[in-house]
C-alpha cells in the first residue's frame, strides 16, 4: 500500500465536510528551468523580481517534485495527473480526450479524441510545429473550413472544434475505433508529418482514418503559408477513473484557460470554473468561489509557452505577472498553499524536459526552511527534499490537518 492508497483511508472526511480548511494548487505551468549560458546561467526564477513569493518562501517548506520518474520526460497529461495524486505510469489519459473534454466537447463510449493543431509543412517538412501560433479567432476559421471540407471519411463522422491559438480538437465517431494510434506530429521542426501508426491490430483502421484526414485537411488548406497543414496528438479514448471526491471526500474547483487542463480536472471530478484569460482573472475567480469549494487548482500557462518558445525574458515576465497577486490569495486564509509547476520547461531547450521541478508549500504545520527566494536553487535544499509528484497530495493533505494517525 502506498502513501495515495493511505491517505484515501486516513482522510478525516466529517473534517473535509466542514468545508473550512481550504487547500490551493497554484500551477506555473513549465517553470523548472537550467542555468545556460545564454542566459547568463541564471534562469527565469532567479532573474524574476517576485518579492511576495520570496517573502513566503521564507515561511515554507521547499522542495523539488519529480512529475513521473528519474530521468522522464512527462507530457501534460501525465505531469498533472502526479499533482492530481493519481500515479501516472498507472493512470493513462490520452492528450486528445483531455483536450475534447476540456472545450466541452460531447465524448461518446466508443469515440476517439485527438488534440490537433496547425502547422507549417513545406515539400513535407514541419517548419513551424505551431504555424506561427496564429490569433485564434484566425484558426476557428480554418476550422469551419475543415469541418466544411472533412465531415467524414468513409463511416466515420468527424466533429471538429476551435480551442485556441494554433490548437483544435477532434473527436472521431463511427464503428470499430479504437485510440492506441501514434501521433503524426514529429514534436520537433524540421522532421516530416508522419503516419499515425496503429499501437495495436485493432486500432488499424483509427490510424487509416487519422492518415486520410491529415491529407484531406492538407488539401483543403490549400497549400498557403503559415496554415497549410494540420499535425495530430494523443489520440485516445475516454478512461474510467476514480475523481477527487470520492477518493478524498473534496470538493474540486479548476481554474484554467486552455481546454487540455480543463478537461483533466474535468476527468478526476473537478468543477470547471469560469474565468477570464488574465492571471488576474484566474486569481479573482477562486476568490469569488472560496466558499464553494475545498480544493483548488490554478493553472497559469504563459510560463511553459514561454519556454517552449525559448523566450527568457518573456518566461520571467509571465512568473513576475503571477507575483503581485500572491498576497491577496494569502489574505482569503488558506490552510494550505503549494506553488509549483508539473514539468520544467527550460528555455534553452524549448521542449518539456525531466528536470524536477521547484515546489514552495506553506501551511501553519509545514514549518520554515527561511530561504530567501523561490528558485531551484533554494529549492534544492529545502527541508522537503525531491520526491515523486504524486505525493504531494497526501503532503498537502496532512498539512491541511485532514489525515489521520496510521496505527495504534
Amino acid at each position: 500500500m502506498n502513501a495515495l492508497q493511505l491517505a484515501e483511508q486516513l482522510v478525516k472526511r466529517s473534517e473535509v465536510a466542514e468545508g473550512t480548511r481550504k487547500i490551493v494548487l497554484l500551477v506555473m505551468d513549465g517553470v523548472g528551468d537550467i542555468r545556460h549560458p545564454d542566459n547568463g546561467f541564471r534562469t527565469p526564477l532567479e532573474v524574476a523580481q517576485t518579492p511576495n513569493l520570496d517573502r513566503l518562501a521564507a515561511r515554507s517548506a521547499l522542495g523539488r517534485i519529480i512529475p513521473v520518474d528519474y530521468g522522464i520526460t512527462p507530457g501534460s497529461g501525465p505531469a498533472h495527473l502526479g499533482l492530481f495524486g493519481y500515479d501516472p505510469r498507472e493512470v493513462e489519459i490520452g492528450r486528445g480526450v483531455l483536450e475534447v473534454v476540456g472545450m466541452d466537447m460531447p465524448l461518446k463510449p466508443g469515440d476517439v479524441a485527438a488534440r490537433a493543431n496547425f502547422c507549417t509543412v513545406r515539400d513535407g517538412v514541419v517548419t513551424d510545429r505551431r504555424a506561427g501560433r496564429p490569433a485564434t479567432e484566425v484558426s476557428a476559421e480554418k476550422v469551419k473550413l475543415l469541418q466544411r471540407a472533412v465531415p467524414r471519411i468513409d463511416d466515420v463522422e468527424l466533429v471538429i472544434r476551435a480551442g485556441k491559438g494554433h490548437r483544435f480538437g477532434v473527436v472521431f465517431r463511427g464503428p470499430g475505433l479504437v485510440g492506441d494510434v501514434s501521433d503524426t506530429d514529429p514534436h520537433e521542426d524540421g522532421e516530416p508529418v508522419r503516419k499515425a501508426a496503429p499501437g495495436s491490430e485493432g486500432a488499424r483502421k483509427t490510424a487509416e482514418v487519422v492518415n486520410a484526414f491529415v491529407r484531406q485537411a492538407a488539401e483543403a488548406l490549400g497549400g498557403k503559408e503559415p496554415i497549410n497543414a494540420v499535425l495530430t496528438r494523443g489520440v485516445s479514448s475516454r478512461p474510467d477513473i476514480p475523481g477527487l471526491a470520492e477518493r478524498f471526500g473534496l470538493r474540486c474547483g479548476a481554474i484554467a484557460t486552455y481546454p487540455m487542463y480543463r478537461g483533466l480536472a474535468s476527468l478526476v471530478g473537478m468543477d470547471l470554473l469560469e474565468t477570464g484569460q488574465s492571471v488576474e482573472e484566474e486569481f479573482q475567480c477562486c476568490l469569488d468561489n472560496w466558499e464553494g469549494y475545498d480544493f483548488f487548482f490554478i493553472h497559469v500557462k504563459p510560463t511553459d509557452e514561454a519556454g517552449e518558445d525559448g523566450a527568457h525574458e518573456r518566461k520571467v515576465a509571465a512568473i513576475e505577472a503571477v507575483d503581485p497577486h500572491v498576497p491577496t490569495l494569502l489574505e482569503a486564509g488558506p490552510e494550505v498553499l503549494a506553488v509549483t509547476g508539473d514539468h520544467s520547461t527550460p528555455c534553452p531547450m524549448k521542449l518539456h524536459s525531466w528536470h524536477p521541478v521547484p515546489l514552495l508549500l506553506h501551511s501553519p504545520r509545514c514549518g520554515a526552511d527561511g530561504r530567501l527566494r523561490f528558485t531551484e536553487a533554494d529549492c534544492n535544499v529545502g527541508s522537503l527534499g525531491i520526491f515523486r509528484a504524486m505525493y504531494l497530495f497526501p503532503l498537502m493533505l496532512a498539512n491541511a490537518g485532514l489525515l489521520d494517525k496510521y496505527g495504534a
